[in-house]
């Protein structure tokens, strides 16, 4: 299951994951094709390629274990529409059937409660990029794909008064009654997938370098809209093709990068500048779109060999499903290298608009040789949200 990976932008980095999503000015050079193109100036002087290979990461937010829950009413359900089969004077003439059907009744009538209102959200992302350091126009070869996933229920009170009734014996179903339950249940997954050549190039201002970079690319968008009665949810059935849309088109990112002495780095980044809306297939009535919008991020670094401070806030929202609320993320975050070969990362995330949770996250960094570099990540905020990641580089 896959907006953002575990950063506040369009991109899986394990190292700025680490460090509470930030990078805008803070990114290695090898990986700032991801992030903020401009900072593909940032090699030192022996750098000749660098290789991601590749990042990863994931971020899920379930507090009560809907995943689960929602797939087992349908199991529940099975056994008590068994009773559509059975004329019901034969099942009230027999004690024995009748009161198991109010017993299996009060336990789907349960199992609805217990989902009601209540929704599951996951983040994935991953990332590769080939990087070619120079002194004139230093690019990058970049794919990169980020998503979201989230289920929710529609449980109606019609479902929940019509069980209960049978269960305490109020309501006598007829064969129709047992086939007219109108709970829902939903799936939404969009996934994004980028491909494209960033480049980047430095220029002096008044005495202070300026880098400016751009990645235009290949984008490829894969929807699924997952619409179906709960009592026939299955969560395997939420990738099947039949509920998938796509499309393709072209978008580009952008990004600027200032230093200030030998301590400070100011970035400010748009990710998909070119706005887009795409819909979902429409099942069982349902129908939803897609919002691509250009993502904004400001961010200030201070770096020195030992430690490195950062700090990112977004400048505009950001947006995926129309049926789901914007957000907007700020971070701090901090790495310290204690050893040339040893890098120790935390951060702090939080969503300006209270949508999503916010969350700790930390992390490691080993580089042998500075030749192999080894990152990893985890996260743990409210909502019992949890994420980690993993990244595997090499630089010549």
């Amino acid at each position: 299951m896959a907006n953002n990976a575990n950063a506040a932008g369009t991109w899986a980095e394990t190292r700025n994951d680490a460090m509470g999503g930030t990078g805008v000015a803070s990114s290695r050079w090898s990986s700032a094709a991801l992030i903020n193109p401009a900072l593909l100036t940032k090699n030192q002087e022996g750098d000749n390629v660098g290789l991601l290979i590749p990042s990863a990461g994931m971020q899920i937010t379930d507090p009560h274990n809907l995943q689960d829950n929602i797939d087992d009413i349908s199991n529940s359900a099975e056994d008590y529409l068994n009773y559509t089969f059975i004329p019901i004077q034969q099942i009230i003439r027999n004690p024995g059937i009748y009161r198991q059907m109010q017993s299996d009744a009060a336990d789907l009538s349960s199992q609805l409660k217990d989902v009601r209102g209540d929704e599951a959200r996951a983040k994935a992302g991953g990332a590769i990029a080939v990087s070619i350091p120079n002194e004139t126009l230093p690019f990058a070869f970049v794919a990169k794909v980020y998503g979201t996933a989230k289920v929710s229920s529609d449980i109606t009170q019609h479902d929940l008064d019509f069980l209960d009734g049978i269960a305490n014996g109020t309501v006598i179903p007829n064969r129709d009654d047992l086939n007219n339950l109108t709970s829902k249940g939903f799936g939404r997954v969009g996934i994004v997938s980028d491909y494209g050549v960033a480049v980047a190039h430095k220029f002096d201002i008044g005495g202070v370098p300026v880098s400016v970079g751009v990645t235009p690319k290949l984008q490829q968008t894969w929807l699924y809209n997952y619409s179906t009665s709960v009592y026939q949810y299955k969560k395997n059935d939420i990738s099947n093709n039949r509920y998938r849309n796509s499309d393709t088109g072209f978008n580009i990112d952008a990004g600027l990068a200032a230093d200030f002495g030998d301590s400070w780095t100011v970035g400010l980044t748009g990710q998909n500048l070119i706005s887009r809306d795409i819909d979902t297939k429409v099942v069982d009535g349902f129908k939803d779109t897609y919002q691509i919008r250009p993502l904004v991020t400001t961010g200030v670094a201070w770096h020195s060999d030992l430690v490195v401070l950062t700090t990112d806030v977004d400048l505009t929202e950001t947006k995926n499903f129309k049926s789901e609320a914007n957000s907007q993320f700020a971070g701090v975050g901090a790495e310290i290298t204690p050893l040339p070969w040893l890098a120790v990362r935390a951060g702090y995330r939080a969503d300006m608009r209270s949508h999503e949770s916010n969350v700790f996250t930390g992390g490691v960094g080993f580089a042998p040789f500075d030749l192999v570099h080894i990152d990893l990540m985890g996260l743990y905020g409210e909502d019992q949200t949890w994420g980690a990641g993993a990244q595997l580089s090499m630089t010549f």
